[in-house]
């Protein structure tokens, strides 16, 4: 990252930023840069990189490893509570595939993050309840809520639920001993 004059001096583990920088969505400089360094136990060290604006709430963050691998699918199967907790890596090239609920696709706005199990299925949670409160068709509202309870039930650990993610980059990983690593076709 290019170091400014308005750059904040990183703590042990803090993460590096850098302010006032032009935004390439409103051309305001309030665009603020974060760049941290992350050890994820059994993983390994990530890069975690940030932009956000102030202005326009333009939002744009990813991460890399520091030994990049090759292209790799990861399958899990979430079967109990406990497995709310394992730790996701994703990549913003990544794909993950919830079969029967969602797939989140890598595009042009997808993210990189670094969360656990409950993280990634509270998000597809939350873009359900804004699809049932929210959606014209009833069918839709309709289908929405019925995933919904689906998702209640897995997270529960009521049902199982297999998870893929698919990661071009090599980038991702599902932290778990159960998880099924191959390379990505």
């Amino acid at each position: 990252m290019a170091k400014t004059a308005k750059e904040s001096q990183p703590q042990e583990g803090a993460p590096e930023v850098v302010e006032g920088e032009l935004c390439p969505v409103c051309g305001n400089k309030t665009l603020t840069l974060q760049e941290m360094e992350r050890d994820i136990p059994y993983f390994g060290k990530i890069f975690l990189f940030s932009m956000s604006c102030g202005s326009c709430d333009f939002h744009k963050a990813d991460l890399e490893t520091e030994n990049s691998g090759n292209p790799v699918k990861i399958v899990f199967e979430i079967s109990c509570e406990d497995d709310m907790k394992v730790r996701v890596v994703k990549s913003s090239e990544a794909k993950i595939k919830l079969p029967r609920i969602t797939t989140i696709d890598p595009g042009p706005a997808s993210n990189g993050y670094v969360t656990n199990v409950e993280g990634v299925l509270n998000r597809v949670k939350t873009t359900l309840e804004n699809v049932r409160d929210n959606a014209e068709d009833k069918e839709e509202r309709t289908k929405a809520k019925n995933l919904l309870k689906k998702l209640r039930k897995i997270m529960w650990g009521e049902e199982k639920l297999q998870m893929t993610i698919e990661d071009p980059s090599g980038n991702s990983a599902i932290v778990s001993d159960k998880a099924q690593v191959s390379k990505l076709k």
